[in-house]
């Protein structure tokens, strides 16, 4: 793996979005068996790394019989070619290693849907002069997707294919907005799980509405949206979407923004985190800015701080839950205040009802 230190950044920052590349990369199936990183300004635009750093890591990849090369950061076309030519291995970036595990894991045919289209629209402007981009997807991490059986497809056909699929997600949208405004006419109250990926999501999901989930601790285990009644409850739902990430290409979230915009209905938005990582703020500061991104800063909002059982230290168990009112420490796995939490959801969902006749009365003695 390799990636730029820029002198600006607190270098622990850098530690902490390679270790986190490092478990994109060994979810996608692959294995880490070096890092590098260049103390620089910004990053060469013809080689992403300085010439003496290439060189240096040429001689690494020999050394450990690497087959491939990760970066980071998004590389251009052009930097895909150059450092491919010099190392003599295939080199993706962080874009491509998140496609390739949203390609293992999408089961929907929405999900197929925005995996191909976020893959289209990453390769399509890295086709210029060449197929060569083309040409270098057969096997491994980054390969998987439309690219093993177009090959020699050009930027036209890739137009159109795209135009088409954009089509298939606008119909998804709408068919999701019909759903929503279903649920609305049954008055029925909608809660949004979000946050980082790995907080425990799909644990505390589970372990809510007893529905079988797929439980992993790699990261995206969850791609497809899932809707379930809270248990115990016959009108609160519960949703459960893909894990949010730094450094999420543009391109992805545009085209996941269709299985995120199942928050939108939400009446309240249960933000999680893992209370054991020591980088649950940043975490947290994440997760609110996708939440703005989406429109959803006006929604009620609670942290709940998960992984109460992997967080024995205290003093910092009580920062994040003070930083994050209101604010509630759980266990998904033990159990632990999971009935307090359901408590207070239908204690939220009678307030809103509660505020929503007020103001229909109000507005009757208005217009009387």
């Amino acid at each position: 793996m390799i990636a730029i230190d820029p002198p600006q950044r607190d270098p622990y920052e850098t530690l902490h979005l390679l270790s986190e590349l490092k478990e994109l990369v060994v979810s996608a199936g692959g294995e880490v068996l070096e890092t590098m990183t260049q103390h620089r300004e910004k990053a060469d635009p013809r080689t992403y790394l300085g010439q003496g750093k290439v060189e240096e890591l040429k001689g690494m990849v020999k050394e450990r019989g690497a087959t491939l090369v990760v970066c980071d950061d998004e590389l251009s076309a052009s930097q895909l070619r150059n450092l491919e030519e010099k190392l003599q291995v295939r080199v993706i970036d962080r874009s491509q290693v998140i496609l390739d595990i949203f390609a293992r894991r999408a089961q929907s045919k929405e999900g197929k849907i925005q995996v191909e289209l976020a893959q289209l629209q990453y390769l399509l402007p890295r086709l210029v002069g060449s197929q060569r981009q083309l040409s270098r997807l057969g096997g491994g991490i980054g390969t998987r997707g439309p690219g093993e059986t177009k090959l020699e497809v050009d930027r036209r056909l890739m137009r159109a294919r795209i135009h088409r699929l954009k089509g298939d997600l606008e119909k998804v949208k709408k068919n999701r907005c019909l759903i929503r405004v279903n649920r609305r006419k049954k008055d029925l109250f909608m809660i949004s799980l979000l946050g980082y990926t790995n907080a425990g999501k799909s644990s505390l999901f589970q372990a809510l509405t007893g529905s079988e989930t797929v439980i992993s601790s790699r990261l995206f285990s969850t791609l497809d949206p899932k809707v379930r009644l809270l248990k115990g409850t016959s009108d609160i739902l519960l949703s459960d979407t893909v894990g949010l990430i730094r450094k999420i290409p543009h391109h992805l979230f545009t085209a996941f923004r269709a299985t995120l915009e199942e928050s939108q209905d939400a009446d309240l938005i249960w933000l999680v985190v893992d209370g054991s990582d020591l980088k649950a703020l940043e975490h947290i500061a994440v997760a609110r800015e996708v939440i703005a991104t989406l429109g959803l800063h006006d929604r009620p909002l609670w942290t709940l701080v998960n992984k109460l059982d992997l967080s024995p230290d205290a003093p910092w168990l009580t920062i994040l839950l003070r930083a994050n009112t209101p604010s509630l420490a759980v266990s998904a796995t033990r159990g632990d205040h999971l009935e307090e939490l359901a408590a207070l959801a239908l204690v939220e969902r009678d307030r809103q009802r509660k505020e929503r006749s007020e103001k229909t009365l109000e507005v009757s003695e208005r217009d009387a």
